[in-house]
């Protein structure tokens, strides 16, 4: 087997990257990169069990690892905190240098059988965004939050799928656009807060949002979050 300095999961991952291209995330794909490696496709099954769409999920980690690194060391004391949302995206998609991966990657995840698979990994996104920028949110704000910072990022990889304009600064005006209409809707939100009658009407609701809770750190579950202010799923 190659000896790239890397582990056998990146060096299968490298490998299957010069084929996606021509056959997607695909089983040919998968035991091509068994082949160029010389790995044993036992052992390579064992790594990726689900072949290419294990591989695709891996690639897409791998660029979340990428903006993570990029985000903790910038510095972005001084920008507005929507700013800094904006670059955390921006650099996400700068991530992902293999353009043609990520679209084969949007249509695997399209298939109804890997739409969660898909789904999760965009969510997964999001939550390590909010983390890494000290979100501290416990309530039903986690959830809001990384919900709507899911729905800017999968529209934003959509169009940057599809850019063409010098250095993408057609995609990160639209970037700038989706978040600038989540911030109008923070600003609704904040004067419903503030009035009195529309307060008063929705106390109800309001409790009840409140008894949602963020989901517990040291459990690990599909469907995060839990019920009720015991910390307990």
């Amino acid at each position: 087997m190659t000896d790239s300095g890397h582990s056998p999961q990146e060096q299968l991952l490298d490998a299957a990257l010069t084929h996606v291209a021509f056959d997607g995330w695909t089983e040919t794909t998968f035991r091509a990169a068994v082949a160029d490696t010389d790995m044993d496709p036992v052992m390579a099954r064992a790594l990726y069990p689900r072949g290419a769409v294990d591989l695709a999920l891996a690639f897409h980690r791998r660029g979340d690892a990428q903006m993570v690194a990029r985000l903790k060391a910038a510095d972005l004391s001084g920008m507005r905190f929507r700013d800094r949302i904006a670059a955390a995206v921006r650099y996400r998609l700068e991530a992902a240098e293999d353009r043609e991966a990520v679209r084969r990657g949007t249509t695997l995840f399209a298939l109804p059988m890997h739409a969660a698979d898909g789904a999760k990994a965009i969510w997964g996104t999001a939550d390590l965004i909010w983390n890494t920028l000290g979100d501290s949110s416990d309530d039903v704000n986690w959830y809001t939050k990384r919900a709507t910072l899911s729905g800017v990022y999968g529209s934003a990889v959509l169009f940057w799928l599809g850019d063409d304009s010098p250095d993408h600064q057609a995609t990160w005006a639209f970037l700038d656009r989706r978040i600038d209409d989540v911030m109008q809707i923070e600003k609704v939100k904040a004067q419903v807060r503030d009035n009195k009658f529309l307060s008063g009407v929705l106390a109800g609701p309001n409790w009840l949002l409140g008894q949602i809770k963020a989901p517990a750190r040291r459990h690990d579950s599909d469907l995060p979050g839990h019920w009720g202010g015991s910390g307990r799923p």
